[in-house]
């Protein structure tokens, strides 16, 4: 099971010109197709005067949430190149758009792969890329004498603390590393009298 995932911190900016086209790409950490719909239409809107806005996502951990588009430039030379950069990087959680303004001479389908490829990889090699846990929420309940038990599993096994309610009955809202919640999750249960449900 993997637990780790490659992605991009914010956003970054590449640009490209062959035969006086320019293609300008953008760069973005998404968590949703909801954020990649914002942007792409944000984008479409701004360079309204451009030929083609072209993109590519892909979401998920597992990377199984994918999309290319080529927007109007002939199938397969736009969003596809983008996409198999997001491949060949091992991104997630990563959208990439490419603005093309046409320069009056005409690239052919392999001059238009290329461009769309090189503006992707312009982009990402100025992008900040980094390494995301995918992380368990765990709620956990107990008395309050169980405290101390309790606070000594969470110290060794540091999870994040999100929240914490101490009263008579305590809550504990932890975060941590996939690979690590079954343990954790063992752990805490060996203590009588401690629930856990997964947040």
């Amino acid at each position: 099971m993997t637990d780790s995932y490659l992605t991009i911190n914010g956003s970054s900016t590449g640009e490209y010109s062959e035969k006086r086209s320019k293609f300008l790409a953008f760069a973005f950490h998404v968590e949703n197709t909801e954020e990649v719909k914002t942007l792409v239409q944000k984008y479409e809107k701004e360079y309204y005067d451009a030929r083609h806005v072209c993109y590519a996502y892909v979401l998920g951990h597992l990377h199984d949430q994918f999309r290319a588009v080529d927007n109007g430039e002939p199938s397969g030379t736009a969003g596809k190149p983008i996409l198999g950069q997001l491949t060949k990087y091992n991104l997630t959680n990563t959208l990439v758009i490419v603005v093309r303004y046409f320069g009056g001479i005409k690239l052919g389908t392999s001059g238009l792969t290329n461009a769309y490829k090189q503006a992707t990889i312009e982009a990402l090699e100025n992008a900040e890329i980094e390494e995301r846990t995918v992380d368990e929420i765990l709620n956990v309940t107990f008395e309050y004498p169980l405290m101390n038990e309790v606070m000594r599993v969470v110290k060794e096994m540091n999870p994040r603390v999100l929240s914490q309610q101490f009263e008579m009955t305590c809550l504990l809202i932890l975060q941590i590393r996939q690979s690590e919640a079954t343990q954790l999750k063992s752990r805490l249960e060996l203590i009588r009298g401690v629930s856990i449900a997964s947040g």
